[in-house]
Formats: structure tokens, C-alpha cells, sequence
């Protein structure tokens, strides 16, 4: 089938473009879904000028975005139409993996439901972010890419799977991975300025994979490393599923920096002569200095040698400690792996047969072909992957969902909650939950007055204008909004407002009388006494008619009947208002919270009323 072209249209919802936005260059690709497999139409591959990435992390925006528009042009110069989204893959140079548990204990015997399950692994992932940021800097966005539930408990025994089953205690332990924000920024920050909307997001390594190892075969243990020129991609399958990924920040550059320094070349220079090696027995370069020269292609193999031996045994490190062990059978995949003898020093440096790894490529034929295009080059693997998870729904394209009006950032399809959307685009449990400002405690007199800090503003979730919760499941065309809770400002107290509360004259600190409307100061003795008489007493004016006092909410919290105080602006109180007063710390969750009014779920915005029975504690 030949292609289709038409002069000045756009492109179509079924037609996918693939951008794999790499270290050394950008390779687009052009298919769409035929029967099951990706028909791939067009590629197209475009070297940066310069080096404007460094191991898989984009340098310079503006001229990645330069590159990425020559190779969208000149893709639709080949269709025939305009690209107005592409589907990408977020590097893996900051990518971080952690392992998380989630133990939840339901309060009688029943049928577990995706509810329960969503609870369960939704504290387990909370877990894994909680270990990540311990001891690092607590208010970097991370954006969750995805995870994978590694073991289930019912009862202390383990399961496969949950669904279905009847127990009351439930644990999962999952591995999760996490990107820092900036990375994603970037990768955006490239489409908007080269006219692209970002379609889907997957990580490279997951797209790799996709490629190169189709999902019947990941019954086997089974390990894929992407070569790239900045980093390589690890990841690791079994038992029918993906259990980890990581990667590693030596690659293809290490190599080529290692021919530069020792026949002093450009880098791009020494990028033509790796790729030489096995194509021909002799090399000719000019150096820096002008000298052409002749080079046997077995000399210019030795010298890349010890960075190639470097790479292969941090690679190797990495993949025996994601896999616990050497894997059944390894894949090279990128184009970092097409260097002579590194199949075989992987081999070696991971103990197994050498049979027992080898190029991927093989098995790109499962799910794309083409009749334009040879596929089964390692460096089309994550842009194929990309196309493949895109156009075989494994990510699908046509799964938009807006998160204040922008297509939120996706990294998986499927069962998504309103928490994992949440945190795939970077905010977490500080902004759903918020923080009250603190209370100022004064001791006056001997006695212990408690002035309690402003109240947070509550979090907005609504899902297509309604109100909604964070375990509530999300669909595709779904528009949320959602405005983070702003946390309350810390009480100051005035002079006006002790003597107010105790009926007194005059507050004395250390002894020395007070203005009214001084702010009552910190670390001195406090006590009441009597105003002194002024001389000349101004004469009294019409003062305003005394104000009743406006009546608290009485309502009861876990149990425990409360009387909250009138807020200052006379304003309700919300669910939110409550956290701070319910015992939980909110900054350390390390298992599910039940948040119910009067025996139904509530969201944190939901108005409190008098006599409403709220219940603020831990799944249990």
C-alpha cells in the first residue's frame, strides 16, 4: 500500500507521530494502526548542530525545538499534510525508582473491590514518594510515571491478585518511579516552541520495551538496555509484567568522547567513526589540525575499548541489581548498541551464554512492518516503541484528558484515579490537603491561652463540574479542575484580643504595661494588671453598638463532640478545617484516610454543618 497524501490537510486523529527527542539527534516516524500492527509510513532522522542535550536532559530549548521543526517539515513534505501532535518519550537521566508497601485493614470481612485496591496501592506509592524525599529537598515537583505492584498479601498470604477475594487485612508492594519535574517541563517546552501539542507520554525505556519485546513473551525474565548516546535504559520483565526500570548515565557519548581525546577529532568527527567500526578494516578522519588521516578500523576498536568495557559494567551493575540476578535473556537495543563486541562483553560481565543476548529488532515485525522502511535498525527501537504503545492503545492518543483546560501530562492508560493524574502532574498530598497556620500558645497568669492559626483554603477537585474525590476513577475526555489548598497564615495575637478573652485592664510583659494593639511579643512573662489612670481623660464618644457574638458549630469528630469558635469573617467551616484537629499527621500518611460526613464520603471542600458526624482517621 503506497502512501497517502494530501496536499494542504491536517493530520488525522489515527495518524501517529512518533518524536523520539534524543542526546545525539531527533527521529521522527509517521504510521497509523493497521490490523493489530503499526504500518510505519515515513522516517525521518535529523543530527543536533551542536551538542544542545547532555545525557538524555535538553540543554538548550530553543535549538532542540530548531531540529525538531526540520524533521516535522520534512515529514510533511513526504505525507502530503500538517503534524499538529506528536507523541514523545520523557528520558530517563533523572529518573528515580522506589520501593513502597501499603498495608490497609478493613474493619470486617468482605469482597475486595477496586476501591479498596486503588486505597491500597495509592498508600503504597505514597510510601515510595515519602522514602524518595526523605533527606532531599521537600518541595521539588516529582512527577510519577508509573508503577508496578510487585507482591500482594491477603491475610499475610501471597496473591497474584486481590479483586474479588474476601479478607481484612491487605498489603502491596510496589516499585514506583518518579522523574523530576524539570525534565517533563522541557520536553514540553520543545513541542510548544517547535508548534506541536504533545498527543501521549510514555518513558523511553517503557517504550523500548513495547518495542522490542511483545507482551506474550514477558512471561520470561527478560531485560532490555537501550543504548543511547547520553544514557542507557534499563528495563526488566517477568511473570507477564514490567517490574522495574532505571537506567544508567553512561552511554554512547562515553565512547566518542574517548575517540576524541585520542585522535584529537570533533565530536561529530567521532561520531562518523564509531559508526564505521565494523563497516570497514580501515578509518580516514581529519583531526583538529587539519591532517587527514588512515586509521586500521581494529586500532580505532582498541582505543574505545576501556570506555566501552565501563559502560557494559556499569550497565551490567544496574540491571543484576533491578533484576536480583542475571535475566533469562538480554536485548540490546539503541543505537549505542551496534559498537563491535559489545554483545558479546555484556555477556561476560552478566555471566550467561552469549547466545542469550542479542540486538533487538528481531521481534519488531510482532507489532509494526513497513514497505517503505527497514525496521529492524536498534536505533529506530524507541521511536518504533513510541508509535507502537501510541497507535496499539498501550498509551493511547485518543486518551486526552484536561486538567485545567491544558492535556494533562500521562505517562500509562488504564485505570487512572484523580490522585494518579495528580501526581503524574507533579502536585501531591500537601496539595490536596493543605496546612492551617500555626496556633500561637501564650501563658498568662499561669494560665494557657490557645489562639488557633487562620484555617487553609480548602482544595478545589471537580471532575466535568462536579465535585469529586482523589480515589474517584477518571475516564478519557474528562475535564478536571483542581486548585491547590493554600495553607492559612500563622496567628499573631494582639494585646486588644488577651484582654478581650480575660476581661482584664491591661497586659503586662515583664512587667511593663502594653498597648492594645501591640502584637504580644514572644519569650517574656505575661500577666494582667490594672490600666493606669490618664491625667486628662479624653472625652467619650459615641462608640458602636456592642456586637452579639456570633454562635459556634458544635459537631462531633471521630466520636468526639467539638465546639468550634465563630471564624473571624464569619465564614463556614469546611472538611478541610478539621485535618489539622483529627491527631493525623498528614506530611508523613503511610496508609489510607477515611474522610466521611455523617457516614458518606466527603471531599475536602464539603461545607460542615451543626450536628454533622464527621470521621477524620485511618483506613482500619
Amino acid at each position: 500500500m503506497s502512501e497517502t497524501k494530501t496536499p494542504g490537510g491536517v493530520q488525522t486523529e489515527e495518524l501517529i507521530y512518533a518524536l523520539d527527542v534524543g542526546t545525539r539527534s531527533v527521529i521522527g516516524m509517521v504510521g497509523r494502526a493497521e490490523n493489530g500492527r503499526v504500518r510505519v509510513l515515513a522516517v525521518e532522522k535529523q543530527p543536533h548542530p551542536r551538542r544542545a542535550m547532555l545525557d538524555g536532559q535538553i540543554e538548550d530549548i530553543a535549538q532542540v525545538a530548531q531540529v525538531v521543526e526540520q524533521v516535522t517539515r520534512r515529514l510533511e513534505e513526504r505525507m502530503g499534510l500538517k503534524l499538529e501532535r506528536a507523541c514523545v518519550a520523557a528520558a530517563g537521566r533523572a529518573l528515580r525508582t522506589e520501593q513502597g508497601h501499603g498495608a490497609l485493614e478493613l474493619p470486617e470481612t468482605g469482597k475486595l473491590g477496586e476501591e479498596q485496591l486503588g486505597q491500597l496501592e495509592a498508600a503504597a506509592v505514597a510510601d515510595a514518594e515519602q522514602h524518595l524525599r526523605e533527606g532531599e529537598d521537600q518541595e521539588q515537583r516529582l512527577f510519577l510515571v508509573g508503577y508496578t505492584v510487585t507482591r500482594f498479601l491477603l491475610d499475610g498470604y501471597p496473591m497474584t491478585s486481590l479483586l474479588g477475594h474476601t479478607g481484612r487485612n491487605i498489603e502491596a508492594d510496589v516499585v514506583a518511579t518518579f522523574l523530576p519535574g524539570e525534565v517533563v517541563d522541557s520536553l514540553y517546552a520543545v513541542l510548544r516552541e517547535a508548534g506541536l501539542e504533545v498527543a501521549s507520554l510514555t518513558l523511553e525505556p517503557i517504550a523500548a520495551l513495547n518495542a522490542a519485546i511483545p507482551a506474550e513473551l514477558r512471561l520470561l525474565n527478560l531485560a532490555l538496555v537501550d543504548i543511547g548516546a547520553g544514557t542507557s535504559d534499563i528495563a526488566i520483565c517477568r511473570e507477564g509484567s514490567v517490574v522495574g526500570y532505571t537506567m544508567a548515565t553512561v552511554a554512547g557519548d562515553e565512547i566518542t568522547e574517548a575517540l576524541m581525546r585520542t585522535y584529537l577529532v570533533d565530536y561529530h568527527t567521532a561520531e562518523e567513526m564509531k559508526a564505521a567500526l565494523g563497516r570497514s578494516e580501515t578509518i580516514t578522519f581529519t583531526d583538529i589540525l587539519g591532517m587527514e588521516q588512515t586509521c586500521g578500523a581494529e586500532e580505532v576498536l582498541a582505543a574505545a575499548d576501556k570506555a566501552g568495557q565501563s559502560l557494559v559494567d556499569e550497565v551490567a551493575a544496574r540491571v543484576l541489581e533491578l533484576n536480583g540476578g542475571a535475566p533469562s535473556a538480554l536485548f540490546l537495543a539503541g543505537g549505542g548498541s551496534k559498537l563491535s563486541s559489545l554483545r558479546e562483553k555484556m555477556a561476560q560481565a552478566l555471566g550467561m551464554d552469549p547466545r542469550r543476548v542479542a540486538l533487538a529488532g528481531a521481534h519488531f515485525k510482532t507489532s509494526a512492518f513497513s514497505d517503505t522502511v527497514e525496521l529492524e535498525d536498534p536505533e529506530y527501537t524507541t521511536p518504533l516503541g513510541i508509535a507502537v504503545s501510541a497507535g496499539l492503545g498501550l498509551i493511547s492518543d485518543s486518551y486526552r484528558i484536561l486538567l485545567n483546560d491544558r492535556p494533562a501530562k500521562l505517562f500509562r492508560n488504564g485505570r487512572l484515579t484523580l490522585l494518579d493524574l495528580l501526581m503524574m502532574n507533579g502536585y501531591g498530598y500537601r496539595d490536596l490537603l493543605g496546612r492551617n497556620g500555626k496556633s500561637a500558645v501564650l501563658e498568662v497568669d499561669g494560665r494557657r491561652l490557645v489562639f488557633h492559626g487562620e484555617p487553609s483554603q480548602p482544595a478545589v477537585l471537580e471532575v466535568n463540574g462536579a465535585s469529586a474525590r482523589p480515589s474517584d476513577v477518571i475516564h478519557a475526555g474528562d475535564k478536571i479542575r483542581f486548585a491547590p489548598a493554600v495553607a492559612g497564615t500563622n496567628r499573631k495575637v494582639l494585646v486588644r484580643e488577651v484582654l478581650e478573652r480575660l476581661g482584664a485592664d491591661c497586659l503586662l510583659a515583664d512587667g511593663v504595661p502594653l498597648a492594645p494593639e501591640d502584637e504580644v511579643p514572644a519569650g517574656v512573662r505575661l500577666e494582667t494588671g490594672t490600666a493606669p489612670v490618664a491625667a486628662e481623660p479624653e472625652p467619650l464618644t459615641v462608640s458602636e453598638p456592642v456586637r452579639p457574638v456570633a454562635e459556634g458549630c458544635r459537631l462531633t469528630l471521630n466520636g468526639r463532640t467539638l465546639l468550634l469558635p465563630p471564624k473571624p469573617e464569619g465564614g463556614p467551616y469546611y472538611l478541610m478545617d478539621l485535618l489539622e484537629r483529627s491527631g493525623i499527621d498528614f506530611e508523613h500518611l503511610d496508609r489510607p484516610v477515611r474522610l466521611a460526613v455523617n457516614g458518606q464520603a466527603g471531599a475536602f471542600q464539603q461545607v460542615l454543618r451543626p450536628g454533622d458526624q464527621v470521621e477524620i482517621r485511618y483506613e482500619s
